[in-house]
């Protein structure tokens, strides 16, 4: 068991901040939910009702959206762009590895390798259309959420009428909390990339080694 949790150590204490940010984020939320509620003279929500709300669900949505899109979108661009002495960028004059070619596959490489064809097309691109399509779903799940919130928000404060998602789609305030956000997870990527070529962390990965010169490019 020790050396089980020691091989996936990474993933469980990311998976384990996360769910326990977001009890966090929920508890807090629900919170702040119902003393708004109160100030309007509403009945508050139980915990568990409150999971339901757009509250929660546009809170959580968006950022998610904005970390998938980050993600999804600079594997894509560090599969085309360099930057040279960074460890986060590929050398700059190395396209295809030699593992990202078919001619080096062997009989323990993934069944879409061996298989080739449009398996193949698929699996070399498979990261990054996760990603995206994470980002889409968050998406969309930020759009219903927040057209919920904006609506419980707008019946509160003067009972206007509610309005369509799609309605909701092209408001300022979808795109001013979908901004705040993407703009946030760029400049925190792009800073790793400018850093990464002069700083150094002991024993990343994400790191060059400590006595590599500044203008070696990529990691290793």
């Amino acid at each position: 068991m020790r050396r089980r949790i020691r091989q996936h150590g990474l993933t469980i204490a990311m998976f384990g901040a996360f769910l326990i940010f977001l009890v966090l984020q929920s508890v807090f939320g629900w919170r702040t939910h119902n003393e708004e509620l109160a100030q309007y003279g509403h009945p508050t929500l139980s915990y568990l009702a409150y999971l339901g709300t757009g509250h929660f669900a546009e809170a959580t949505f968006e950022n998610w959206e904005s970390e998938f899109l980050q993600m999804g979108g600079y594997v894509l661009l560090t599969a085309y762009l360099v930057q040279k002495g960074s460890s986060e960028s590929k050398p700059e004059d190395q396209d295809d590895r030699p593992g990202d070619c078919r001619e080096h596959a062997t009989a323990n490489s993934p069944w879409p390798v061996r298989s080739g064809g449009l398996p193949l097309a698929i699996y070399r691109n498979s990261l990054s259309i996760a990603l995206l399509m994470i980002f889409a779903g968050s998406f969309a799940g930020h759009v219903l959420g927040g057209v919920a919130e904006y609506n419980e928000q707008q019946m509160l404060q003067s009972g206007a009428a509610p309005i369509s998602a799609w309605q909701f789609l092209g408001t300022s305030d979808f795109w001013f909390q979908s901004m705040q956000n993407w703009q946030s997870e760029f400049l925190a990527v792009g800073a790793l990339i400018v850093l990464s070529i002069f700083l150094r962390q002991h024993a990343s990965p994400e790191s060059k080694p400590v006595t590599v010169p500044h203008a070696a490019t990529g990691a290793s």
